[in-house]
């Protein structure tokens, strides 16, 4: 009978420690499930805070030039400068522009004088979502300025040669033809 007994107080000793194992576990899982919480929120709040300056940036450099510019939902800003005639521009189909792109400093980046017109699959190709979302308010013949936002440029890396990390490009540019 003392056997049984101490078989059973061993048992439930046993039970005990697996028992309180278990819930350090789940506290530790807790606690790590609330620190990474805790760090993704910094992290979109400092994002927030970042894409509201740069926001200000670009609307300070449109102000300080006097453009009428409309902006989209995701923050690309846009003119019209010249209408054209000619069809709309649509998902799906290859568009040529010729363009200019620089920085909000001014810095010359890319332009077509240089390397040619640009033909992209509108929707499709690897460009800047910016420019893919701005071609298609524009038809043949039009002429426009786009200010792409670092989120719908080049993002945080940048292109790896002219354009650097979080900037905000500026984009000159025509409408050529849709084909």
């Amino acid at each position: 009978m003392i056997h049984l007994i101490s078989h059973s107080i061993k048992f439930l000793f046993f039970i005990i420690i697996l028992q309180s194992c278990g819930d350090s576990q789940k506290t530790t899982s807790k606690n790590t499930n609330i620190q990474s919480k805790s760090f993704q929120d910094k992290l979109v709040e400092a994002n927030k805070m970042y894409v509201k300056r740069e926001s200000d940036e670009i609307d300070q450099y449109v102000a300080h030039r006097g453009w009428a510019m409309t902006t989209t939902g995701t923050g690309l800003r846009y003119m019209i400068t010249k209408k054209g005639d000619g069809i709309a521009a649509v998902i799906g189909k290859y568009a040529l522009v010729n363009f200019k792109i620089t920085l909000l400093d001014g810095t010359l980046c890319y332009s077509s004088d240089s390397t040619g017109a640009k033909r992209f699959l509108i929707g499709e190709d690897n460009v800047e979502s910016g420019l893919h979302e701005g071609i298609q308010l524009l038809h043949v013949g039009d002429k426009a300025v786009f200010i792409l936002p670092s989120h719908l440029a080049h993002g945080l890396i940048g292109d790896e040669s002219k354009i650097p990390p979080k900037s905000s490009v500026i984009y000159d540019i025509e409408l050529v033809s849709i084909r």
